[in-house]
């Protein structure tokens, strides 16, 4: 299931929009809790959680899957800035994309929050005390990992816009199979 030519592969497909649906989905679950009070609003928590260490696992997977299939190489026309650009800013997701969860799962297992995994099993709490000072302090971090990740989606959206309507390069098509290919 090697990376085609011209487009990615279905397993690279259905990782990226995936996980491209479960970010949307945490910030809706984020955006309900605040929305609510009381028990609804800790059941929207804990889907989050249960959402957000279902992005580190895909996102430990997505990385084993580039490492033995290698991103498609940029067009050769594109500016050496435009390259590096790219590239940090898909580095960058994956560093979000694991430190995010990562750190919500250290803010609840400081200040003692069970993780139940969508209602099947208990997820282990790491070992960190600190109790809800050092929880605060961790969702602070992880608050303005999602700022940073909102910044990195809006990169990743007018570069694939600029792609697509002024490069006119067949980038977008490589993640959008059907988007037509042009000549």
């Amino acid at each position: 299931m090697a990376e085609p030519r011209n487009r990615y592969s279905t397993v690279s497909l259905t990782l990226h929009w995936l996980t491209a649906a479960l970010v949307v989905t945490q910030v809706l679950l984020i955006a309900a809790h605040e929305a609510t009070e009381g028990p609804l609003s800790r059941e929207f928590v804990q889907v989050h959680k249960s959402v957000g260490l279902t992005i580190l696992v895909l996102t430990l997977g997505r990385i084993v899957w580039r490492l033995a299939n290698p991103a498609l190489p940029l067009p050769e026309a594109m500016p050496p800035w435009q390259k590096l650009l790219a590239r940090a800013t898909h580095v960058l997701f994956y560093v979000f994309l694991i430190a995010m969860p990562l750190v919500g799962w250290a803010a609840s297992s400081a200040g003692g929050r069970e993780i139940v995994w969508f209602g099947l099993f208990e997820w282990p709490l790491l070992p960190i005390g600190g109790g809800r000072e050092t929880a605060r302090s961790l969702m602070d971090l992880h608050e303005l990992a999602a700022k940073g990740l909102y910044v990195l989606i809006a990169l990743h959206v007018i570069g694939a816009l600029k792609h697509q309507f002024v490069d006119r390069d067949n980038v977008l098509h490589r993640m959008i199979p059907w988007i037509p290919r042009r000549p």
